[in-house]
């Protein structure tokens, strides 16, 4: 077997070998078993985190929860990116959701407590509780979602 020969079959060897990965990969995230069973969470009105209610809420968390770290971050469906929930700094009953990409170059905001804003490590933007911008260079506001509460679970809808 010659050295080209032998090369050929590595690479086909390590193609073969990556091809369940990748397969996998390109799966949806969600399983049969995973999806039947948020349907009967959603026809049940069932509270667990992460789920989706019937009315088209998303539970992110649990008061206890927002008020233990301060914020509350999940992935909905309908948003594009993770959402940020946190109490209003004029206003504790209050709760603002915000989408977590900068709209300037799309850095990952976090919640700023001793300042009382979302802060963009990237550039310096700072955006209020409600979304505004309050420092540039981000001239456009964070995307925002309604919120309720219910009982003691946070839920987010679409703005």
């Amino acid at each position: 077997m010659d050295r080209r020969q032998f090369l050929n079959w590595v690479g086909l060897g390590a193609l073969a070998t990556s091809l369940p990965v990748a397969i996998a990969a390109c799966q949806s995230e969600s399983s049969p078993s995973t999806s039947s069973s948020t349907e009967s969470s959603e026809a049940s009105g069932a509270s667990e985190v992460g789920s989706v209610r019937s009315d088209g809420s998303f539970v992110i968390g649990t008061v206890a929860d927002l008020d233990e770290n301060g914020t509350l971050r999940g992935r909905p469906s309908f948003a594009s990116s993770a959402v940020l929930v946190v109490r209003s700094p004029e206003d504790a009953d209050v709760l603002q959701a915000v989408d977590t990409i900068c709209p300037h170059q799309a850095c990952s905001v976090e919640w700023d407590v001793s300042a009382s804003e979302f802060a963009c490590p990237c550039h310096g933007s700072t955006f209020a509780a409600d979304g505004s911008v309050t420092n540039g260079p981000a001239t456009d506001p964070l995307a925002t979602f309604g919120t309720t509460i219910d009982a003691d679970v946070v839920l987010v809808k679409p703005a």
